[in-house]
């Protein structure tokens, strides 16, 4: 097969995707990558051409490589995640509102462009949990236990985007992280990034079917083959509080053999297509925690797997 992975410049030098890259080579695979922050795209003739089975997107939220990616699903290329399924997750407030509306449990979301509006809530509210509406990998997510407190040194921005808010979930400190590849599902967990100091190895752990459900679900609404989904357990039960498309698969045995073997099965059935994407995971997907493990010239810029290179 031939494929084409748009990879930030953020992510040149990760396991994912580099690792996948070189085991599809090493598979006998071909495939192109393209630096959406660094290169020159002749993006109408590279998409138009139609000479890879699919696209596959690894990018920061807000990076150039949706746009990029969106493109080619536009034309009736195969890509993966579909691109409209990450469009859905990468704006959180517009994925929290997608996920209340079919029952999910995700905490009640209020939206503002300045951190200092959300004073407008109750105090009883409070401590709230703000972070951008594109934010990423933990970015600049805070915990704000007060109004006084969103305003001043260390408070909540935006940056110019817009920020949410959700009331702070009581939790032990843990992240449950689920992973699903392709419809299988694992659970890791680690320390959560509101509570730096708690003492949780970062570790593979057994998935109930209960959040397995959840993951499961998540997958069918939004639209999503490779994803995480980052899980509190609460007071009153699992609480989800983010949703990543193709994350970093830590802790899953195998990784980047799984992640490989899916890229191919969603690229060879269609997997993604951005005109007709109507597969639907399994309503109740089994928790695999415990499972063994004529084409057109290439564009300017376009990276041969050798031009990965090593770490830094």
């Amino acid at each position: 097969m031939r494929l084409c992975f748009l990879v930030e410049e953020q992510y040149r030098y990760d396991g994912m995707p580099r690792d996948v890259i070189r085991q599809l080579g090493a598979w006998g695979h071909q495939v192109d990558v393209l630096w959406p922050g660094r290169s020159l795209i002749p993006i109408s003739e590279s998409v138009r051409a139609g000479s890879h089975d699919a696209w596959v997107l690894k990018t920061v939220s807000g990076g150039p490589g949706l746009t990029l990616l969106e493109a080619a699903a536009a034309v009736g290329l195969t890509t993966v995640n579909d691109a409209r399924a990450i469009r859905g997750v990468r704006d959180k407030a517009l994925a929290a509102v997608i996920a209340r509306t079919h029952g999910l449990p995700v905490p009640v979301t209020y939206a503002a462009a300045r951190a200092e509006e959300f004073a407008q809530l109750p105090e009883s509210a409070f401590p709230l949990v703000v972070k951008p509406a594109d934010g990423s990998s933990g970015r600049a997510v805070r915990l704000v236990e007060s109004p006084g407190r969103l305003t001043g040194p260390g408070a909540p921005s935006s940056a110019g985007g817009l920020l949410i808010a959700q009331p702070y979930v009581p939790n032990s400190g843990t992240d449950l992280k689920v992973y699903c590849v392709a419809g299988e599902l694992y659970a890791t967990e680690r320390c959560s990034p509101l509570h730096p100091g708690a003492e949780v190895p970062e570790r593979q752990v057994p998935l109930t079917a209960e959040v397995a459900g959840i993951a499961a679900e998540i997958g069918a609404v939004f639209g999503l083959d490779l994803y995480g989904v980052d899980v509190l357990l609460g007071p009153d039960g699992p609480v989800v509080v983010d949703i990543n498309d193709f994350p970093s698969f830590r802790q899953v045995p195998d990784a980047v053999a799984r992640v490989s073997a899916a890229v191919l099965r969603l690229a060879g059935g269609g997997g993604g297509n951005g005109t007709s994407h109507d597969r639907r995971m399994p309503a109740a997907a089994v928790p695999a925690a415990a499972a063994s493990p004529t084409a057109a010239p290439p564009a300017p810029e376009t990276v041969p797997l050798a031009a990965i290179g090593g770490d830094r």
